[in-house]
């Protein structure tokens, strides 16, 4: 309850709230605080956000038009996990609920994506991702009813079993789902507008893997400007309380289990749309490639960014995506052969991961957050002295 009214009366400049060893979370998804109490940006949340998705906007198209093929399917993955990572943010960031399964959402939403691809008539793209999207959301209310009164480790559970055994089913309904070897996806055709556009930003041609970057950073840019208008609005400010109060929630007329479902409803839409374009990357879609180390990897990702942070998402899954190519090129140029390369990327990706633990159990963004709240308290608390 205090948590819905903290979004809304926030302490002015110089003025911060208290920190909990034990608030963590809570400092990820503060909104920084403006030293002076001005900021460049405007005052409302809508066109704050607008202006950092044009932003966002002119920083994917300069990003693949400076990288090449390479760079843009390393962007392409970057989009997708960063995808299903901010949709984990919500549920667990900002909801509190700890969930292992995410993979096989994706998976849900990849499948859908392959079937209908190779429907015998064309339909277009963005409604073959919203139907994807739509299934994905079926599913994931389905086990966001059965999952609503469970928490931590049960819960954990639950997700756990799902990421084991939803892609499998693809195994049974081998007919349907091409078993083992997974179902093909076709690459759809840029349209010939877009190859103008390009060529007339960069004079390049368009390719297969360049068209797909583009589909990805769009769907990436969407999806966090939805989810970071959602997260300050009231349906935001209701899972924090959710999250940090349920006993004073629940008493203020909350309905814990409502909210929680819906948290999950948001999530799967946001990995069903990751793994749409997921299987556009991979250009098939089989049990293998959804496999429980994806879910873990998601969720490592979201902890070392900063659980409740969009931007934690993202930086956590840069590290998913460019860490194991770096750390193998480096461990090939000391000697290493390629086999022992590739098990030296998981041991520092661990390393890391306990490192940020130990130095910083906010997560990236969160520590930051505490560090900028603490050096204004300080500049606070020095000019109310100097009164």
């Amino acid at each position: 309850m205090s948590e819905l009214q903290s979004e809304e009366s926030r302490p002015a400049s110089g003025q911060v709230e208290s920190i909990s060893p034990g608030g963590t979370t809570a400092a990820a998804d503060s909104p920084t605080v403006q030293a002076g109490g001005r900021s460049l940006l405007p005052r409302s949340t809508l066109l704050r956000h607008g202006l950092l998705l044009i932003v966002g906007i002119v920083v994917a198209v300069l990003l693949l038009e400076a990288t090449d093929e390479f760079g843009n399917s390393q962007l392409t993955s970057l989009a997708y996990y960063a995808m299903a990572a901010g949709g984990l943010t919500v549920l667990t960031g900002l909801n509190g609920q700890i969930s292992l399964g995410h993979g096989a959402l994706m998976a849900v939403g990849a499948y859908t994506t392959a079937l209908f691809l190779q429907a015998e008539s064309p339909i277009p793209l963005p409604v073959i991702f919203i139907v994807a999207v739509a299934v994905t959301v079926v599913v994931g209310g389905i086990v966001g009813v059965a999952a609503a009164r469970l928490h931590g480790p049960y819960l954990a559970g639950a997700t756990l079993a799902l990421a084991v055994g939803l892609p499998e089913l693809g195994l049974y309904f081998k007919d349907k789902l091409g078993g083992s070897q997974g179902l093909g996806v076709p690459l759809p055709e840029a349209p010939v507008w877009f190859g103008h556009v390009i060529g007339y930003l960069s004079g390049a041609f368009v390719t297969p893997t360049k068209w797909l970057a583009y589909i990805a950073a769009a769907c990436l840019l969407i999806v966090f400007f939805l989810l970071a208008n959602l997260g300050r609005s009231r349906i935001g400010r209701t899972w924090r309380a959710v999250r940090d109060q349920e006993v004073a929630a629940e008493l203020a007329g909350i309905n814990l289990g409502v909210w929680r479902v819906m948290a999950f409803v948001v999530s799967a839409a946001c990995a069903g749309l990751a793994g749409g374009v997921m299987v556009l990357a991979v250009h098939a879609a089989s049990p293998g490639a959804f496999p429980l180390v994806l879910s873990l990897s998601l969720l490592t990702a979201i902890v070392i960014g900063g659980l409740g942070s969009l931007i934690g998402a993202l930086l956590g899954s840069a590290l998913l995506v460019y860490l194991p190519p770096f750390v193998t090129d480096f461990a090939t140029s000391r000697g290493l052969d390629g086999s022992q390369a590739a098990q030296v990327s998981p041991l520092v990706y661990g390393v890391v991961l306990v490192l940020v633990m130990l130095l910083a159990p906010a997560g990236v963004m969160g520590s930051l957050r505490l560090l900028w709240l603490r050096m204004s308290s300080r500049r606070g608390a020095v000019r109310a002295s100097g009164r």
